[in-house]
């Protein structure tokens, strides 16, 4: 569910795009006024803006921003406004509709791995297979691939082709429906199977995967938590979160979250960051004064 507020009645595409020109203008950036616009406008919206400001003023709404903005703020709103498929995606996945986030630190030590190509195995298909997103379940085929998932981690071979196909390409339906039965079946969670060596980062990312396609609301609650309950807050950690989950799932994951830590999330944003950054977040997670 959606946690972004549009306007019941909102302006002209014109109307928007001189009005971030505006913003623009004259010996300070008006920020809020960039906030009230892009902050509340949809993918669609945010989608025509950028052409038609491109088709009126002849330079990239990204660049004016880049000119105009900087640090945490300048990289919310830059992320938020490009269309999620052109995201960056050396931090997450594309998959038709659904975003798979991968811990920013883990992905980087996987990218660097060059000792085997289980990671490539794994990530390649993740990002360009095709996955099925309706609702309908074949139970023969999840209890048959059940057995297959189980038989290839009790032999270790964490990175044989029919584990790798089965999570790259099943619809999340199917992929719960398998998962269930091999719970039933094996008397166990995959993801403790899954636990035999904390140490393996491939293990880690295979953890991950399962986590995003089942429960990505818990998943990405403990992103958002290990952001923002450490020394230092991870901006990029929150900033990829609240954008990327800002039209899909935020209000479930702000439910979650509430419930995990006894404190709101738009609490605990407040609380770590500031200024137009803070605003920024806020609005994006449907913050009634935001």
């Amino acid at each position: 569910m959606s946690t972004v507020t549009v306007p019941a009645q909102v302006p002209s595409v014109t109307e928007d795009c001189e009005q971030l020109r505006k913003a623009f203008s004259g010996w300070g950036t008006n920020e809020e006024l960039i906030i009230s616009i892009l902050a509340h406008r949809n993918a669609a919206q945010r989608k025509s803006i950028r052409q038609t400001y491109a088709e009126t003023y002849e330079e990239d709404l990204l660049k004016a921003l880049d000119k105009e903005l900087t640090n945490d703020f300048e990289r919310v709103v830059k992320l938020w406004t490009l269309d999620p498929a052109e995201r960056p995606h050396r931090n997450y996945f594309w998959q038709g509709k659904r975003i798979m986030l991968i811990l920013r630190n883990l992905l980087k030590r996987m990218l660097h791995t060059t000792q085997t190509g289980d990671f490539r195995k794994l990530l390649v298909p993740l990002v360009s297979s095709y996955r099925y997103d309706g609702d309908e379940v074949n139970m023969t085929l999840a209890k048959t691939e059940a057995k297959i998932l189980h038989e290839n981690i009790l032999k270790k071979a964490y990175s044989h082709e029919d584990l790798i196909r089965i999570l790259a390409t099943r619809s999340k339906a199917q992929i719960n429906a398998t998962l269930n039965h091999y719970k039933n079946e094996f008397g166990q969670d995959i993801n403790k199977d899954l636990k035999a060596d904390p140490k393996d980062e491939f293990l880690a990312i295979l953890r991950a995967t399962v986590k995003c396609l089942t429960c990505p609301e818990k998943y990405f609650e403990k992103v958002l938590r290990l952001a923002i309950n450490k020394r230092g807050t991870d901006e990029g950690g929150l900033t990829r979160v609240v954008v990327t989950r800002a039209e899909v799932d935020m209000q479930v994951i702000k439910e979650v979250f509430h419930r995990r830590n006894t404190v709101s999330l738009d609490h605990a944003i407040a609380k770590d960051t500031g200024g137009d950054y803070e605003k920024m977040l806020l609005a994006l997670t449907g913050h009634d004064d935001a």
